[in-house]
């Protein structure tokens, strides 16, 4: 028996309980594979990586350095066609308040409105995605 899968907008606000992130705003794209998350200052020492999650520029910014002791290097193909090298982070996110596994990819997106982007890997088999909708987990939190 197949389970119900929820209707989920083309933006929403989510938590990432593990990373301290609370209402990180969140663009549903069903156009990439993977889901990845704004990170700058990404270095990797002593088999550590390193890094800043969101800016200042982004409200939810909790200023926090973040240590990775299990991540793993991935290729990940650009909406250029361009095949980048991007660390990825295994992590929870919570929407309509259940919490699951999911692995985002680290990348700079300070040039982009939302600072996460939440692909078909994560969506596939949990989510049906109705781009006339917005913000259809946070809604119901609040």
């Amino acid at each position: 028996m197949e389970k119900e899968k929820k209707i989920i907008g083309r933006t929403d606000k989510v938590d990432f309980p593990l990373l301290e992130l609370k209402d990180i705003d969140t663009k549903i794209d069903t156009g990439v594979y993977t889901s990845s998350i704004h990170c700058i200052d990404i270095r990797e020492v002593d088999q550590t990586l390193q890094c800043n999650l969101l800016d200042i520029a982004h409200s939810e910014h909790n200023g926090k350095r973040f240590t990775f002791k299990n991540y793993d290097i991935t290729a990940v193909k650009s909406n250029n066609g361009k095949v980048e090298v991007r660390y990825a982070i295994r992590t929870q996110i919570i929407v309509f308040d259940k919490t699951y596994p999911i692995t985002l990819t680290l990348s700079p997106r300070d040039d982009m409105r939302f600072p996460v982007l939440i692909g078909r890997k994560f969506l596939s088999g949990k989510f049906l995605v109705d781009p006339q909708l917005e913000n259809q987990s946070y809604n119901r939190k609040r």
